[in-house]
């Protein structure tokens, strides 16, 4: 085989490799960036993890939030990043306080080695809506050595319709919305439990 074929056949082999691999996204606002930087939407998420057996999906949301919305029947771990403080009932917002899971790490740490992830292994992580809990629990996933920790950017539910009658509710995109398996049950395996 000649010079040329040969760099065209790698190439060729180099682009398929790439194309079957999650984008890291060019521009994501500040407050969904991770230390990786590696992004994937919903779909992305489950196509990857068709593609690698090895692939886990994480749910980092409150429990409660998981029983009325809904669950990912993927789903490998549940650890949540924060958790309402049902103790704390805040009269100014009309809710529950949300303040991190002080066990995160440990929790994420067990859960992990209890499914024999590898450190090169892809962890997905999702929440709400791909922002606020997604990032810093990625970001902490990574702090702990794993090297392929990518963020759903547009989460279980997705983003808020911008007009119509249901303006602001999350019904575009999210694992929910995008046809994905999903249930109101929650596997018992996987369901997360406090720290005794």
């Amino acid at each position: 085989m000649n010079v040329a074929v040969k760099t065209l056949l790698a190439g060729s082999i180099m682009t398929a490799m790439l194309a079957s691999v999650p984008a890291v996204a060019e521009e994501v606002a500040a407050y969904r960036e991770t230390q990786l930087g590696l992004y994937v939407n919903a779909t992305e998420a489950y196509e990857l993890m068709q593609e690698n057996e090895r692939a886990v999906l994480v749910d980092v949301r409150d429990p409660v939030e998981v029983k009325f919305t809904g669950f990912a029947e993927p789903t490998d771990i549940h650890v949540p990043w924060v958790l309402a403080d049902r103790d704390a009932f805040s009269d100014k917002a009309k809710s529950w306080p949300m303040v991190k899971n002080t066990d995160f790490a440990s929790q994420m740490r067990a859960e992990l080695e209890a499914l024999n992830v590898a450190e090169d292994d892809p962890v997905i992580v999702m929440c709400r809506s791909g922002s606020t809990r997604s990032a810093p629990a990625a970001d902490a996933i990574t702090e702990m050595g794993f090297s392929r920790v990518y963020s759903v950017i547009d989460g279980f539910e997705g983003s808020k319709l911008e007009e119509g009658r249901s303006k602001g509710v999350r019904a575009v995109n999210g694992w929910r919305n995008s046809g994905l398996p999903w249930s109101y049950e929650i596997a018992p395996d996987v369901a997360w439990r406090p720290t005794e």
